[in-house]
Formats: C-alpha cells, sequence, structure tokens
C-alpha cells in the first residue's frame, strides 16, 4: 500500500471533467449551480478597491476560484481596519467573496469550473488563436508572392517602355510632342537610307543582265524601276520621278494632327496636308499609274511626254517631247498635266516617304532578295558556279564571274537594305507623319504601359501595407497566446495541486493538456 501511494494519478485533459464527476468529487449539475456563483462575482466585481494586484487579476481573462481566492487575500489587508474585536470583517467587499469561495467550494464546484476552463483553453481557445497566426502568415505568403509577381510585371512593362522609346529615340516624358518632333529628322533618315541603297547595285546589274540572258533581243524589260532610279538619282521627290525635272518649288506643309474629336470622322488612311488632303486608299488619285500619264499642259506649253513603256518611270533613256501640234489625239492618248515646275501634295513628298512607291520599293527589295536565294538554290544544287550551268553558256561575262560567294554577299546586301526601309523606328515614324490615328494610337500604347507600372505601384503599397497589418496582428496574437498559455498552465498547476490533496498528496499529471501546445 505504500508503494501505490508513489504511483502518480495521470488525467488526460480532454477527460478531466468526466473524471472528477465519476470520482464523486464534483456533482452532476455543476452547471445549474455555478450560474449563482458568476452572477455573485459579476456583481462583487464592481466594487473593488483601487489595487494593482486586483487590476492584474481582473482584468483580461475569466475569474475563477483561484482568482478570487488571491482577491480574499488582498483584501485582508485592503479591508483589515474593518475587522471587529471577534476577528469578523465589516467590509461588505470580504463578505461578498468570502460567500463567493463558499458557494465555490460547496461540493467542490470550482474544481468543475477549471477543469471546464482547462479544456477549452487547450482544446479550442488556443488553438483556435494559433489558427488565426497561420491564416494571417499564408496571407502574408500569398502577399508577398504576389508582390514579387508584381516585380516582374513592373520590371517588364518598364522594359518595354523604355525599350519603345529608345526605338523611337524619345525620352518618354512628353510622348506626343517627342513623337511630332522627331519628324523633323526623317528626311533626313530617308537621305541616308537612299544613300545606302546603292549597295544592291550590284545585284541589280546581275538581276536584269540574267533576266535580259534569257529574252530574245529587242525585248524590253523594265525591272525595278524605282529602286534603280533611287541609287542613280538619289531620294528625290515624286515630282521629279514622274516628270523627270526637278520643280522649281516644293510645297509640302507641315502634316496638321487634329484632336481626336476631329479626327474620328477621317480615314485612318488620310493624310493632312493642309490644303488639300490625299487618299491613298480612295479611287480619286491624281495620279494614274496605267499605260499611260496624263498632264494637261497649260494653253502657253502645248506638249505631251510619252513614257513609251506600260509603266510611269523616269528610269528610261530619255523621254520623248513631241510637239503636241504634231500628233493627234488618238497617237498622243491622255493629256498629261504640267503643273509649272511647282510640287505640290503627294508630288511634294520623296520617293521614300510616299507610301505607294516605298511600297513598290519594299515589293522590289523583296523581288530582288527572292531572285538571288533563287541562285543560290541553283547554284548549291549544281554545287558549282553559274558558269557551268548549262542554260548559263555564252551568258555575258557579268554572269559568268558570279560564284556562290559573290551571290551570297549580294544577297547579304539585299537583306541590309530591307532592314534599313523596314526598321521600326523608321516605319513608326513614317506612319506617325501619315496617319491621323497612328500618332495617337501609339501614344496611348505607350501611355497604357506607363498607366500599367503605376498601378501596380499602387497595389505594391496597398500590399506592403498589408502585409505589416499582418505583422501587427501576428505580433498582438503572439502575446495573446503566451499569455493564455502562461494562464492555462497556472491552472493546470492549481487543478493537479488541488485534487493531490484529496489523494494525501500523491502526485497528480494532467497530460495531454497544454505541456502539448
Amino acid at each position: 500500500m505504500d508503494n501505490a501511494q508513489d504511483i502518480p494519478i495521470d488525467i488526460n485533459t480532454t477527460k478531466l471533467l468526466d473524471w472528477l464527476v465519476s470520482r464523486r468529487h464534483v456533482p452532476k449539475d455543476w452547471q445549474s449551480r455555478i450560474l449563482n456563483v458568476r452572477e455573485k462575482i459579476s456583481n462583487a466585481i464592481q466594487d473593488m478597491p483601487a489595487h494593482e494586484d486586483i487590476v492584474k487579476l481582473v482584468i483580461g481573462q475569466h475569474i475563477n476560484y483561484f482568482h478570487c481566492l488571491k482577491i480574499t487575500e488582498i483584501l485582508k489587508e485592503t479591508e483589515k481596519d474593518s475587522k471587529n474585536i471577534f476577528g469578523m470583517y465589516g467590509s461588505q467587499r470580504m463578505k461578498d467573496w468570502q460567500e463567493i469561495l463558499n458557494l465555490y467550494q460547496k461540493d467542490n464546484i470550482y474544481l468543475a469550473e477549471a477543469a471546464t476552463m482547462l479544456i477549452r483553453n487547450v482544446s479550442y481557445e488556443i488553438p483556435s488563436l494559433k489558427k488565426q497566426k497561420q491564416k494571417l502568415q499564408q496571407m502574408q505568403s500569398d502577399t508577398e508572392r504576389k508582390i514579387k509577381d508584381c516585380n516582374k510585371t513592373e520590371a517588364m512593362n518598364q522594359r518595354e517602355f523604355n525599350a519603345s522609346c529608345e526605338q523611337l529615340g524619345i525620352k518618354g516624358v512628353n510622348i506626343k510632342s517627342e513623337l511630332l518632333e522627331l519628324l523633323k529628322g526623317l528626311p533626313r533618315i530617308y537621305e541616308e537610307i537612299g544613300e545606302k541603297f546603292k549597295i544592291v547595285a550590284p545585284a541589280i546589274e546581275f538581276y536584269k543582265a540574267f533576266s535580259r540572258s534569257l529574252l530574245d533581243h529587242g525585248v524590253h524589260l523594265d525591272i525595278l524601276p524605282t529602286l534603280t532610279y533611287i541609287i542613280e538619282h538619289g531620294n528625290t521627290t515624286t515630282y521629279e520621278f514622274v516628270y523627270g525635272e526637278k520643280p522649281v518649288t516644293i510645297e509640302e506643309p507641315d502634316p496638321i494632327f487634329k484632336d481626336d474629336e476631329t479626327s474620328t470622322n477621317n480615314d485612318a488612311n488620310e493624310i493632312d496636308f493642309g490644303d488639300a488632303g490625299i487618299d491613298f486608299g480612295s479611287s480619286n488619285e491624281t495620279i494614274d499609274f496605267g499605260d499611260q500619264i496624263i498632264i494637261e499642259t497649260p494653253e502657253n506649253v502645248n506638249q505631251i511626254i510619252d513614257t513609251g513603256s506600260s509603266k510611269a518611270s523616269s528610269n528610261e533613256e530619255s523621254f520623248e517631247i513631241v510637239d503636241y501640234t504634231d500628233l493627234t489625239q488618238d497617237e498622243s492618248g491622255i493629256v498629261i498635266e504640267k503643273t509649272g515646275g511647282v510640287a505640290r501634295n503627294e508630288y511634294a513628298l520623296t520617293l521614300l516617304d510616299n507610301p505607294k512607291y516605298r511600297e513598290q520599293i519594299l515589293n522590289e527589295l523583296t523581288e530582288l532578295r527572292a531572285f538571288l536565294e533563287m541562285r543560290l538554290f541553283e547554284m548549291a544544287q549544281h554545287d558549282s558556279d553559274l558558269l557551268s550551268m548549262s542554260q548559263m553558256q555564252g551568258a555575258p561575262a557579268l554572269l559568268q564571274m558570279q560564284t556562290q560567294e559573290t551571290v551570297t554577299t549580294m544577297t547579304d546586301c539585299a537583306n541590309v537594305a530591307l532592314a534599313l526601309l523596314t526598321d521600326k523606328r523608321v516605319q513608326h515614324l513614317h506612319n506617325v507623319k501619315h496617319s491621323l490615328k497612328y500618332v495617337d494610337i501609339l501614344t496611348e500604347s505607350l501611355k497604357h504601359k506607363l498607366g500599367v507600372i503605376e498601378r501596380v505601384r499602387r497595389n505594391k503599397k496597398a500590399w506592403l501595407k498589408k502585409i505589416e497589418d499582418c505583422g501587427t496582428e501576428i505580433r498582438r496574437l503572439d502575446e495573446v497566446i503566451g499569455v493564455m498559455i502562461d494562464k492555462t498552465r497556472e491552472l493546470q498547476l492549481a487543478v493537479q495541486e488541488d485534487i493531490a490533496k484529496k489523494y494525501k498528496g500523491r502526485i497528480v499529471n494532467i497530460v495531454g493538456g497544454i505541456n502539448n501546445l
């Protein structure tokens, strides 16, 4: 039996109340009786002395029997002046709390209440607070991932914006004004491109020689006329290309970019040059590049220009100037209009600046490159130069000198010429000049990237604030959880000691409770 006294009593936390009831330490109807005690505690707490220890006990926690014991001990000091000669306290405060203790101690209902608090704290309150903390931590992690995604989005849009601005050659501060300012440098860019087109001159000569060698003598081909003209004469005005002479004056007004409200009714392909609008997509074009060019002459000029070919081009050897009086209407065709040496509207544009001829030049460069690539393919198939190919026997010396290396070089030159004209910056500037809406679309596209960057930064700021708020709440919960664990541990020790007294000092262990938290 002596050894039995040394055996500890182990009670699982969740089974503590059932254990107390089954051992008849507390009655089954303890819950109905505890209500009266709680009511008296609520009334007694309203009239308490100003004592620091009492304030710590009653604030921020549920008062139980063991708190009441401490409060009574404090009141013995604060209310000692109310003791009578028989050692009884005359203070109503002391009487109220002594009555509360007596009600608690009757049938040990304080143990049932303490066990209930212990179970609730261990099984519900503390785990619930920890779950709140975990949710906040998860929220922090999710928000941090969002911020990382925002950083990627911001960096990507910033790179795209900077690349676009660098490509256009603007700073990106006042986008629309900077774009329009760039147009001043467009003529110089076209002039440089026209000069650099000379690198394809050998390829053009090769193309022409090859084509003529395959045709009967006397058959004339007008091969790559616009491109040939630019190489020989440079990027001249359309007037000079069409009429074969330089204009006396060039009247090219600056493009007029209207507001969005006034430009919505205009076609996107229309260019406003001030006095006259040119619609390159309409059927009312002033230039007919059919079989013959019509130029109506003033009364003092009775001449007609016959181009001598199916296309209007100035790369012929010469124009045939015929006295109008010597030709009938049937012989001369349609009358050509002489503008008196003044290049206006689309005639004032250079060939590379004129959308119609620019497209034609691109087509001719593409045609030239396709020809060269085909020759390279044929030479690779025969693993030889053109001279060894049967159909090239007796070809001109220009063709006989060509090898895979020389044709490859000419192909590279054609690619370089195409790259010059299809350069993104050049295309942007060309579209800005010749489209009323393009400059607005380009401006809005760049502003949209700036808008995305700004929205991302605002979101980042809000999410950083959210992370900060979550951190503050987590720290508050840590304090609450820490305090609750300490108070629960104190309550558990008090219950263990109280139960041990009922078993003559045997060791009592409440297991699976606060020790596992």
